[in-house]
């Protein structure tokens, strides 16, 4: 009996009806995302953020279902559902995006609560979390954030190129190397940048799932600063390419492949300060041992 309550047919039945509601309520949001916001290159990372999220979601439901055991928590799920109804008609009614996405959050965490428990949630908590990175920031804290971030990558190329005898000079977030001006824009050193990072750094630890705690919060905390470095590698290979292959390469294909090379140094950096952390956690843990057994 218990083996045909999880059935994958009874599981569809169960769902089926919630899935269409929530196309039906976000199908127009998510098209006119698509279409609008996540088509710039500042919020390019809004889709894989989402396609992530759902993947994990996916990945976790098995176990999700064999521990809840249908355990609901109705009265504070039905209490998350009309908030986050309340931000969507606000926000959809109104075009404010923060609202309208954000509500989608709060409607999959009521309806874990709602149908399942707090077991639930507590199981989905990190995939409904990881979708805040898709909500775009207010643009007046993104503009007050970004300038000395920006300000900060120029300052860091200028002077790894100038120490490698290139030709540079800057002018505020103006590198000027060789007969060409680059204008470090938004989008290769801006606040969204961070977060994309600091997003692809928390969803590596999802999936490597460390035991020891020091090493996943100092790998978090060090995603700050291995996302400067990497925007300031993408600044220098973009320079570079400009300075050796003209203006129309550094703007053309090659500004998007520098795109490429910034999550890939990242996650290079990601991997290698990790394998560090495991050398250091390794080695305490010897320590410990040996003084144990002395």
């Amino acid at each position: 009996m218990l083996l045909l309550l999880h059935s994958p047919k009874s599981i569809a039945l169960e769902w089926s009806p919630i899935l269409l509601g929530l196309f039906a309520l976000y199908v127009p949001t998510f098209y006119g995302l698509f279409n609008g916001l996540w088509a710039t290159e500042e919020q390019a990372h809004g889709p894989i953020i989402l396609f992530l999220a759902l993947w994990l979601i996916y990945r976790r439901w098995p176990e999700m279902i064999s521990k809840s055991e249908s355990k609901s928590n109705s009265v504070s799920g039905w209490i998350l559902f009309l908030i986050a109804l309340f931000f969507y008609i606000i926000g959809r009614s109104q075009q404010i995006l923060v609202f309208e996405m954000g509500s989608f959050i709060i409607v999959l965490a009521a309806i874990l609560l709602i149908k399942r428990g707090n077991s639930a949630l507590k199981v989905m908590w990190f995939p409904v979390f990881f979708l805040l990175f898709m909500i775009p920031l207010p643009s007046q804290l993104v503009s007050l954030l970004t300038m000395p971030m920006k300000m900060a990558v120029s300052y860091a190329a200028e002077h790894i190129l100038f120490w490698a005898n290139y030709p540079i000079a800057r002018n505020g977030v103006i590198l000027q190397i060789g007969p060409y001006q680059l204008l470090v824009a938004d989008a290769c050193a801006g606040l969204q940048t961070l977060l994309t990072l600091e997003a692809l750094g928390l969803f590596y630890l999802s999936l490597v799932h460390h035991a020891s705690v020091f090493r996943n919060v100092t790998l978090a905390i060090l995603v700050v600063p291995i996302s400067f470095t990497a925007n300031v590698i993408r600044v220098i290979v973009l320079t570079l390419v400009t300075y050796h292959y003209g203006d129309a390469a550094g703007q053309g294909f090659l500004h998007g492949f520098a795109g490429m090379v910034l999550f890939i140094s990242a996650l290079i950096l990601i991997l290698g300060v990790d394998t560090l952390l495991q050398y250091f956690v390794k080695a305490q843990s010897m320590d410990v041992s040996r003084l144990n057994n002395s």
